[in-house]
């Protein structure tokens, strides 16, 4: 029997398109997104141009950004791309002088896949690292630096995640990353809000997409069949929403936080998932090692 049988959820979003916000709040404005052609990121990307940015994307791989630029022109924005590995400072530094100044600078990419501590090669965790935390940084660094020397106020959101708070078995790298993710975003508030420069973080919860790794895929698929949580009516029982979220959420809280009604909040970490990440049982689940979880079978070494 389902015990959410019966209980509606938290409601579904307004449909794609939709906004809280004016039109026209960002007229003007050029807008950042590294991973900016895929998944949320590009998702996010869409919702400030639904309200008038120009958009500035940016990925390691051309062939993302080229669906992603034509995709995104049909909003009627102006989109400009460029192929960056955001762990390069002088790459960046590149981008920068071939564009015009972003007022806003979304750090979305990352890099992320499941694996047991014990089994993570160094330059795995190094690779994860470098364009998660340094990345983040290295971009952070350069757009603050240029809207210092040029006396502009600016707008920085950092895409973190919750297991920076609780941990996150499993993704040891990702985790640790994202955990000094939220202590940028906590520092680089205080350091630059006398000169006009907002730095927030967002978390998303799940919200499936098509650019999903298949590593999450195949996790997800897992805790499905071992849950049934499922319900024939779309309901998801795993989530306290009783579904998941849509990307275009993301894009609506990322870009209140860069918006005019939002200039009093900075150092600040906007969850949208939900409520999930502070679910807790009255019983502990019984313990499943994540070697385990991930379909793994015994260390060997």
């Amino acid at each position: 029997m389902d015990p959410t049988a019966g209980l509606p959820g938290l409601p579904a979003p307004p449909p794609l398109g939709a906004s809280a916000l004016p039109a026209g709040t960002f007229d003007g404005s050029l807008v950042l997104v590294t991973g900016g052609g895929t998944g949320l990121g590009r998702a996010v990307a869409a919702e400030f141009a639904r309200l008038g940015a120009d958009l500035l994307i940016v990925s390691r791989r051309e062939r993302h950004l080229g669906a992603a630029r034509a995709e995104l022109a049909k909003l009627g924005t102006r989109v400009s791309s460029a192929v960056c590995d955001i762990r390069d400072p002088r790459r960046i530094a590149e981008v920068f002088d071939a564009h015009a100044l972003p007022d806003v600078l979304v750090n979305n990419a990352a890099a992320n896949f499941p694996v047991p501590t014990e089994d993570m090669s160094p330059n795995a965790w190094q690779a994860v690292v470098d364009i998660t935390l340094t990345g983040t940084f290295l971009m952070t660094r350069e757009f603050g630096r240029r809207h210092l020397a040029a006396g502009t106020p600016g707008s920085v959101i950092d895409v973190g995640a919750s297991y920076a708070w609780t941990g996150g078995p499993g993704f040891a790298h990702s985790a640790a990353a994202k955990a000094g993710v939220e202590s940028l975003v906590r520092t680089l508030a205080v350091e630059w809000g006398p000169y006009g420069i907002q730095v927030n973080g967002l978390v998303p919860g799940l919200m499936p997409h098509t650019d999903m790794s298949e590593d999450i895929r195949g996790n997800l698929a897992r805790a499905e069949d071992a849950t049934e949580s499922a319900a024939p009516d779309g309901h998801d029982r795993r989530q306290p929403a009783l579904r998941v979220g849509a990307p275009r959420e993301l894009g609506w809280a990322a870009t209140f936080l860069a918006s005019p009604y939002a200039r009093f909040i900075t150092g600040h970490t906007l969850v949208v998932d939900g409520a999930n990440w502070q679910r807790r049982g009255l019983v502990s689940p019984p313990v499943t090692p994540v070697r385990e979880q991930l379909g793994r079978g015994p260390f060997t070494g």
